[in-house]
């Protein structure tokens, strides 16, 4: 599918005053070398508070940088999703694995936002999972319902179940992850989320629904909202995801990137006062087709 393209805006801050152009969108998009920025400078692709920059420029503290990307084919993705959910002020659908929740990565238009809002034009998630990530994907249709279920998304008030397949067998049937969760060196993006000493608090609790000869498959409840806690914190205790390209035993990234697919997450269940009534609202997504049991 060719996209309409995208404009990436940021703001200089006090960091990276000073530098020059063309190393600072070097290091900010680290997914182009140099003499690609020199190319996509010469096109007139970056402006520098409106004006189209050469790449020479010192930029400023408060500087509006645009990289105005030009439209550009994106790889096909599953589109299809399911209903599991809908009143007037939410919609819950079941995401398939290998549909980008948001905008991002090289994808525009083949996100599930995009899809949804095909059919409800207002909506918008009130979280994301993982492109790989399969399963529930919560929308407020309305301002009140999306700033309710901000304000509780990351409390008891919400509970969130996923099965999870990971590596190695399990020695015990449950786990109290508390494992810290923060920014770590990255060789191809500069940094990602991983454990870390000097992250911040996180937990998760996992239960082992199923063991085979190398494998254990659980069912873990999320207490509180880190970027791939689920991921992080079955590492972090020896049990990388099956498949998982970018996290190893201790919760460390490995060479891979985050949006990589091939591992093995559902959100299968997720329980809620409605934002409006009060009343709970309970909502399950079936494991999809050749996900272990």
């Amino acid at each position: 599918m060719l996209n309409r393209g995208y404009a990436y805006t940021t703001t200089i801050s006090n960091k990276y005053a000073g530098q020059n152009l063309l190393c600072h969108l070097a290091s900010l998009y680290p997914h182009s070398t140099r003499e690609a920025w020199r190319e996509k400078l010469e096109s007139g692709e970056v402006t520098l508070d409106g004006v189209i920059a050469t790449g020479n420029e010192s930029v400023v503290l408060g500087q509006t940088l645009v990289w105005n990307r030009p439209p550009w084919i994106e790889a096909d993705t599953p589109r299809r999703f399911d209903v599991l959910y809908d009143d007037s002020g939410l919609v819950a659908v079941n995401k398939p694995s290998g549909l980008p929740t948001l905008p991002g990565g090289g994808f525009m238009e083949n996100t599930l936002l995009r899809c949804v809002q095909e059919r409800f034009p207002t909506a918008n998630p009130v979280h994301r999972l993982g492109r790989a990530t399969s399963g529930i994907v919560l929308f407020a249709k309305t301002a009140l319902a999306a700033s309710t279920l901000f304000a509780n998304w990351n409390t008891p008030k919400i509970q969130k179940v996923y099965r999870a397949f990971g590596q190695n067998v399990a020695e015990r049937d449950a786990y109290e992850i508390s494992t810290p969760i923060g920014l770590v060196p990255h060789p191809l993006i500069g940094s990602v989320w991983a454990a870390s000493p000097k992250g911040k608090p996180s937990k998760s609790s996992a239960r082992v629904i199923a063991r085979t000869a190398n494998t254990t498959t659980f069912e873990v409840s999320l207490h509180s909202g880190r970027p791939h806690q689920i991921r992080i914190h079955l590492a972090s205790i020896g049990h990388p995801l099956v498949g998982d390209p970018l996290y190893t035993t201790g919760g460390q990234p490995l060479a891979g990137l985050p949006g990589d697919g091939g591992y093995f997450l559902h959100a299968q269940y997720l329980q809620f006062p409605h934002p409006v009534s009060g009343v709970p609202v309970s909502i399950e997504a079936p494991l999809p087709a050749g996900f272990p049991s």
